[in-house]
Parts: structure tokens; C-alpha cells; sequence
């Protein structure tokens, strides 16, 4: 079926009173393959039927912008506690096949530091109800990880106290 039709179907199940129908036509969709225009539109079916954290799953992996989609990511990140793997599993399966848009490589790389169990290919799949949830990020540059910049430092830190505490130690004991 192509994506018209797709998104004519799902249409006349929302003019119909049948929002659950066009939910789940439009997730088999994008559970099989990327359709943007089907994950724009499940976002605002499951927007409407007041899911906010999947609305912002698919607004995310469809990258769509503005105050709708800003409340429905926040609310996805917020139920996943901002943790990347729950977020990556969240994702409907055609979003994370390959290839994949900057953004949600971009996750994906997060995901697999958070869980390198992600790495393998018998990644855990998420059913249709299940957590749902993706953060605002951006495509992953070749930038420096402050977190990592600190524990450097603080280590650093540690070895001089370590090096300066048994030269102390020895002081007091061996006689000058």
C-alpha cells in the first residue's frame, strides 16, 4: 500500500471515531519500514489520543520541530528518565534498520554506551505499547565528552594526592 493510501486510511478511521485503528495501521507501517510521513502522522494520532511520550518517539525519529513536538520529546525523555537505550528501544524497528538519519544514529550511538548489549544483533525489540520515549539530540560531532575530560582530571588529581601522601608517609617513618 503506498503511503497516500496509507495515510487516507488512517484518516477516515480518525473521521470515524477510530483512533486506535489509525494508530495501528499507521505502527505497522513504521514498525516495518521508515515512512516519515506515517511517523508525522502517528505522532499526531497518538498526540491526539493523549500519548504524549510516543507523539514525541515518533516526532523525534521524524524529526519534526516546533512547541508540540518540544512538549511531546520532553515528555518522552521524561518518561525514559533520559536513559538512550530505553529511548533507542522505544524507537518503532523501521526507524532503527539501517540506514538511519544523523539524529537517530546520534541516539543510537548513545544508546550503545549507555547498554553495549545493543551492540549485538539479537537487540531486544519493543512490542507496540511498550516505553516510548527519544531525547533532542543532535547528529554526534567530533567533540569532547566533558564528563570523560573530568574523570580524567580527578584521577590525575587522585595520583598526586596518592604520590604526595606516601611521600609523607615515608618521611615519617625512614629517619633523614
Amino acid at each position: 500500500m503506498s503511503t497516500a493510501d496509507l495515510l487516507a486510511q488512517a484518516r477516515s478511521h480518525l473521521e470515524a471515531g477510530q483512533p486506535w485503528k489509525a494508530r495501528d495501521l499507521l505502527l505497522a507501517r513504521v514498525e516495518a519500514t521508515e515512512d516519515t510521513e506515517a511517523l508525522v502522522q502517528l505522532g499526531y494520532v497518538l498526540h491526539g489520543m493523549g500519548d504524549l511520550p510516543r507523539a514525541g518517539a515518533m516526532w523525534f525519529a521524524a524529526g519534526v520541530k516546533g512547541p508540540e513536538a518540544d512538549v511531546a520529546v520532553a515528555a518522552w525523555r521524561e518518561q525514559a528518565d533520559d536513559d538512550f537505550a530505553a529511548m533507542w528501544r522505544s524507537l518503532p524497528a523501521g526507524v532503527r534498520a539501517e540506514p538511519r538519519s544523523p539524529r537517530v544514529e546520534a541516539l543510537r550511538a548513545k544508546a550503545v554506551l549507555a547498554d553495549p548489549r545493543l551492540e549485538s544483533p539479537e537487540e531486544p525489540v519493543v512490542r507496540p505499547g511498550e516505553l516510548t520515549a527519544p531525547p533532542d539530540l543532535e547528529p554526534a560531532g567530533g567533540g569532547v565528552d566533558a564528563a570523560q575530560v573530568i574523570g580524567w582530571v580527578v584521577a590525575a588529581a587522585f595520583v598526586v594526592c596518592a604520590v604526595i601522601g606516601v611521600v609523607t608517609v615515608l618521611g615519617w617513618i625512614v629517619p633523614s
